[in-house]
């Protein structure tokens, strides 16, 4: 039977074998970094920013309450103020990298909606089939062809245009679930 994941965090300052956080972090990563990815547009940062969080939540386990947060409540907040910290230490020293502004007829967007928006395709995402979930990044984050993608896989044509078609269709009902309107 699977444990808890308020009964992972209050194993964590006990376990000595790292599984409780192992487990964790299994469980929560994916969604947090693409959260953090989001949020803060450089996919290093975010990684570091994942770190962070699983490091702090090792460290401080023992204030946790379950009565206050669920544990996923709980990582996203420590998240949320790892990547304001990031975002305020990269405003103090801007990047090098000239960033693309919006074009000027580009329809303005509610930053933290956007956000959210994000955030809940990301999760969506990791609900996933693993080789449908692959299919859709290469795809649609990669930009790659049907064709690269059955060279790269080194599988049939036809299977990379049939996963994909049930990857997007599973990927419309997870965000239906979620009450997300995309």
């Amino acid at each position: 039977m699977e444990r808890s994941d308020a009964s992972l965090v209050e194993a964590l300052p006990r376990d000595d074998s790292g599984d409780d956080l192992r487990e964790l972090y299994r469980r929560y990563a994916g969604e947090l970094y693409g959260f953090a990815c989001n949020a803060l547009g450089d996919r290093d940062v975010a990684e570091e920013v994942v770190q962070d969080v699983f490091a702090r939540a090792w460290r401080h386990a023992g204030g946790y309450d379950k009565r206050r947060a669920t544990v996923r409540t709980w990582l996203y907040a420590i998240a949320r103020n790892r990547i304001v910290d990031m975002q305020r230490r990269t405003g103090a020293r801007p990047g090098l990298v000239d960033r693309d502004e919006p074009p000027a007829d580009a329809p303005a967007h509610d930053p933290l909606e956007q956000a959210v928006l994000r955030w809940q395709v990301a999760a969506a995402l990791a609900r996933l089939r693993p080789e449908h979930r692959e299919l859709i990044r290469l795809a649609h984050w990669n930009g790659l062809t049907m064709r690269e993608i059955a060279e790269l896989k080194g599988i049939p044509l036809g299977t990379v245009k049939s996963r994909t078609s049930y990857a997007l269709r599973s990927l419309r009902l997870i965000l239906d679930e979620m009450g997300v309107k995309a």
